[in-house]
């Protein structure tokens, strides 16, 4: 089972650094300038061969530059944290020199119940026996430690804790494997869940009514039955009731003007029979 791995640390990016940024490590030690992981930041941590060295990481890193690969090319200033197979080592990078430095990374004091890379008889909540710490990985400032049972050893699945004692990974046979990684970036940095492109929420009546503006809020006012049915939307008022002038059938209007054509044919005979019987009695 191999352990191997690294991690690359990188000043933070903040003003009061910028006097300790790509400044070798004599420079920083004739000033008396510690170099401490509190002002350091991990931008990669991966895995390594065993007995591989910091020169051979840097360049294969220059070759290839991982995805999840967080900061800018190894250089000056940059710390550098090689975990092979249990055993640590921290370098301190000038240009394409590796100095080993002993006071960088400060492993949590076993004062209040705290672990250290050499506790031993450890209890764990819940579970019996004791343990002890076989190996630990600093991740972005914060210690992880493996714990390997004392009375059983590798017969029983190694537990990972953070500094404080807390279960992280319940039950690991491969150490810090790429898996308890990702769970300890996934506890520093929850994924969060993403929405769907377009999603948008359903939304309350009194939630659209503030989400439409003053002016169709205040016309719905006027025009809604009730409040309840003010929704962003001038839709629920009773529709205004139109005159509509009935249209006139073209049937209609032509039996009508037979009958005014009739009547006035009736008209005329009935006055010409008439004009005749006067002009009879007058004979």
């Amino acid at each position: 089972m191999s352990r191997s791995q690294f991690a690359v640390y990188q000043l933070k990016k903040k003003p009061e650094l910028r006097n300790l940024l790509f400044r070798t490590y004599e420079e920083l030690a004739q000033d008396q300038i510690p170099v401490q992981v509190k002002n350091y930041e991990q931008v990669h941590l991966g895995t390594m061969k065993p007995g591989e060295t910091p020169e051979q990481i840097k360049k294969e890193l220059e070759k290839k530059q991982p995805h999840n690969y967080k900061g800018h090319a190894i250089s000056t200033s940059d710390v550098m944290i090689l975990n092979d197979n249990g055993i640590t080592t921290v370098y301190y990078v000038i240009k394409d020199a590796f100095i080993e430095i002993s006071d960088f990374m400060k492993v949590a004091s076993s004062e209040n119940g705290g672990l250290t890379k050499d506790t031993v008889g450890y209890e764990i909540e819940g579970k019996d026996g004791t343990w002890e710490v076989i190996d630990y990985l600093l991740v972005e400032g914060k210690n992880y430690f493996l714990m390997e049972h004392e009375q059983y050893g590798k017969d029983v699945a190694y537990v990972v804790l953070d500094q404080n004692g807390n279960v992280l990974v319940d039950g690991t046979y491969n150490g810090f494997d790429d898996v308890v990684k990702q769970k300890i970036l996934d506890s520093l940095h929850p994924p969060v869940q993403e929405q769907t492109e377009g999603y948008k929420p359903k939304l309350d009546n009194w939630q659209k009514y503030m989400e439409n503006g003053e002016y169709l809020r205040s016309a719905e006012i006027t025009e809604e039955a009730n409040y309840n049915m003010i929704d962003g939307l001038r839709n629920n008022s009773a529709p205004k009731n139109k005159k509509k002038r009935p249209k006139a059938s073209v049937l209609a209007k032509l039996n009508e003007k037979k009958e005014e054509v009739a009547k006035r044919s009736g008209q005329k005979a009935m006055q010409q029979i008439m004009g005749q019987d006067v002009e009879r009695t007058k004979k």
